[in-house]
């Protein structure tokens, strides 16, 4: 599957999801998601792996979203089902868990490139969400939010990519016997 393809559509669900909690509604970016996901499962030669990191970063996204929402560093506009992890925002947790393994290949192997991006990229996705569309809200000061933001996504990142990197390895191991 094309590396511009999957990129394309993975920033289309992202669109649709901010856009879509900028303007109360939750549920596109749910849709937008799920249709990802099953787009990307159903080319994906690595299912097992691509649904393992799905699990992962559900896992994480609920964690760190739960953190940043409690500790008052990051609010949501449409926090439907639950304040601190909207549904929106965890299918984007969903749709980037599946764009680890075509996209972020060269970071499989580079935890400390991973944790720069993961702490650079992060952040500019919700400030552009909270800036362009006011589905996040990020309290004034700014800077602990994102400086927390740029954290959570510098252990985030790096996870995902090595946990790809092994779980593809041990798929390659079984796979051969």
């Amino acid at each position: 599957m094309s590396f511009w393809l999957i990129l394309i559509a993975y920033e289309a669900v992202w669109f649709v999801a901010v856009i879509g909690a900028g303007h109360g509604q939750w549920w596109p970016g749910v849709l937008g998601a799920l249709a990802f996901a099953v787009w990307r499962l159903r080319a994906s030669v690595h299912r097992r792996t691509e649904c393992r990191l799905v699990a992962t970063a559900l896992l994480l996204g609920l964690i760190l979203e739960n953190l940043w929402v409690r500790a008052g560093l990051v609010g949501y506009a449409t926090p439907w089902p639950w304040a601190e992890s909207p549904a929106w925002l965890m299918s984007l947790w969903l749709a980037f868990a599946l764009t680890i393994v075509p996209l972020f290949g060269y970071l499989h192997t580079r935890p400390l490139l991973a944790a720069v991006f993961g702490a650079i990229g992060g952040p500019l996705a919700y400030l552009g969400a909270a800036r362009g569309w006011h589905a996040v809200l990020l309290p004034a000061p700014i800077w602990p939010s994102l400086l927390a933001l740029a954290s959570g996504w510098a252990v985030a990142l790096p996870l995902l990519t090595t946990l790809a990197r092994r779980w593809l390895q041990a798929d390659v191991v079984r796979d051969a016997a």
